[in-house]
Order: C-alpha cells, then structure tokens, then sequence
C-alpha cells in the first residue's frame, strides 16, 4: 500500500428513501448511527471507519456559500459494499438477516476458502459479508 495511505475511512452508498435505509443499517444490520442531515444523509460507525448514505437527488446539488465546501457528488444505479465479518459470525449475520425478512440473494465460498454472503438493502444495493482472507487478509476480527 502507499505509504501515505492507511486505508479506507469512509465508504458511500446512496438511497433516495433514507427513512428505509436508516431503519435497514440501524436496525437489521445493528450499525450505531453517527448523524442523520435531514433528507440529505445519514451516516454510521462501522468497524473503524464509517459508513455514509446520502440521497443522490440532494447530493448533486451545490452547496450553500454558509455550509461546507463540499463537492456535488452522486450516482444512479446499485452500489456494492462488504461487511467484514468473521467465519464464525457469517451464519448468525444470515440467520439476522433472514429473521428481518431480508434474503440471502448469493453465498460463495471463495477458492482460498474464505466465505461470503451476498444480499440488498431496501435501495437495492448490493451488500456482502465476508471474511477477510478473501483478500488474503488472515487476521479474524
């Protein structure tokens, strides 16, 4: 990695209906809320870094000259995020997101023997959980 960079400090989703996304990560994925922007965003801890969902239909617009500086952004269409979850903890992640009635649309088990699950938030992103040796990575969280 660039000696610079330490890694990921914020991934970004987006959904128009944020009331159905902040039930979603709260709720049924069990992330602790960091601040909700009126219709604009809301955003989440998870793990070490955090997770933000913004409505795409206000984050295109420029900010106003008192608020901060930052640029219009957005985009159309399904994202993707991965969850790191533990091998122990997979089963029980879909067991909870089976219970709030939320299916489990994929489960791979990687050639390197790591274990993913694969399913949607209410905007239709596409969502995964996986162990992190899928990337090589060994250390269990």
């Amino acid at each position: 990695m660039n000696a610079m960079l330490e890694g990921m400090l914020e991934t970004a989703l987006y959904a128009s209906d944020l009331d159905r996304a902040e039930v979603f990560y709260e709720d049924v994925l069990g992330l602790e809320k960091i601040a909700r922007g009126g219709n604009r965003h809301v955003f989440f801890r998870c793990g070490p870094g955090v997770l933000l969902i913004f409505n795409p239909e206000e984050t295109v617009k420029p900010p106003a000259r008192d608020a901060l500086q930052v640029p219009p952004h957005g985009t159309t269409g399904a994202g993707h995020a991965c969850f790191r979850v533990s091998g122990r903890n997979i089963d029980a992640m879909a067991e909870r997101l089976k219970a709030a009635g939320v299916a489990i649309e994929s489960e791979v088990l990687w050639p390197n023997g790591g274990r993913s699950i694969y399913f949607r938030d209410p905007a239709g992103n596409s969502l995964e959980c996986a162990e992190a040796k899928i990337w090589g990575i060994e250390q269990d969280i």
